[in-house]
């Protein structure tokens, strides 16, 4: 009986450790995060905050060991954030139940979530904490991960030239592109150097993005707005954040499963693979002739795009 009432009281991540199961997964956790939230079944809660407390356990499938490092192959902390935020930001709840099941079961969809413990608690409503903890397992069917989230962002991808990035103007060309009021994914052209030639097509294909990588960090000291990224969990998490990216492709391209065939290495071919990818909703292209664009949807397709390309 004093085991039972440990784990009732215990801290979410004690009651994972005690009803592990044979097989030990690893955890991720966040604690201690409170909010401003307007919540509770009484007329005196309605039109008011309080001060609410989520505290958060997430066990996942793999391994960290087995995760190489790589932010694309976990379940990153930020799904535990969003999950609140679309839970908080749905619509107004009476129950404490029912905003813990709302953010378990938007956690709970990561195709890496093994079993989500999660503890909301009321610290405005006396000398005590009221609160409620509930544990949810995956739903059948879950869904497999993909490369752009359900509920990511749709971005402009913006193609700039090396005329483009040299222009002296950038900045006020960076200003007019965040009027736009979307998310912005600046791809660049390889620049205009030369680079290694290899004997083989698959380190050659490597070079070539290299290359193409070479211009992102270019064009990134022009303007301190623009942040190289490379991997598909750091340009959703920018999008949502309005940051402006400029993409690195080499992580995302070698990695996708339904990537740009290996023949695609062109600049331009490899941002119309982006912005299909993304399912942006629009591309500008950036020269020395002036600016061009055109609707998503009119994106040639990229089985067209031939290995001369």
């Amino acid at each position: 009986m004093s085991d039972e009432i440990s784990q009732a009281f215990g801290h979410p991540s004690e009651r994972a450790k005690a009803t592990a199961g044979d097989v030990p997964r690893d955890r991720i956790s966040m604690t201690d995060h409170v909010r401003e939230v307007e919540i509770g079944a009484f007329q005196a809660e309605r039109g008011v905050t309080q001060k609410i407390r989520f505290d958060v356990v997430v066990e996942v499938e793999t391994r960290a060991e087995q995760a190489v490092d790589d932010v694309d192959r976990i379940l990153s902390y930020d799904t535990i954030v969003e999950a609140i935020d679309a839970a908080l930001h749905a619509e107004r709840v009476n129950l404490l139940e029912t905003l813990a099941a709302r953010i378990a079961d938007g956690i709970i969809e990561h195709p890496l979530a093994a079993r989500v413990f999660v503890r909301i608690g009321k610290l405005d409503r006396g000398p005590y904490t009221l609160g409620v903890e509930i544990v949810r397992t995956p739903p059948q069917g879950r869904r497999r991960l993909r490369l752009l989230a359900d509920a990511a962002p749709h971005p402009v991808v913006v193609f700039l030239s090396n005329a483009a990035v040299a222009r002296p103007d950038l900045s006020n060309l960076l200003d007019r592109l965040e009027e736009l009021d979307a998310p912005l994914i600046l791809c660049v052209d390889t620049p205009d150097l030369p680079h290694p030639e290899a004997a083989h097509a698959m380190p050659q294909r490597r070079i070539e993005l290299l290359a193409i990588e070479q211009g992102a960090w270019v064009l990134a000291a022009r303007d301190p707005r623009c942040v190289v990224v490379d991997s598909r969990t750091e340009l959703d998490w920018a999008m949502k954040q309005g940051q402006i990216s400029v993409w690195a492709p080499s992580k995302l391209v070698l990695d996708a499963v339904e990537g740009p065939g290996a023949h695609v290495t062109e600049p331009l071919a490899l941002t119309r693979w982006l912005a299909e990818a993304f399912e942006a909703q629009s591309l500008l292209l950036f020269g020395a002739d002036g600016p061009q664009s055109f609707a998503a949807d009119a994106l040639p397709n990229l089985a067209d795009i031939s290995p001369s390309a």
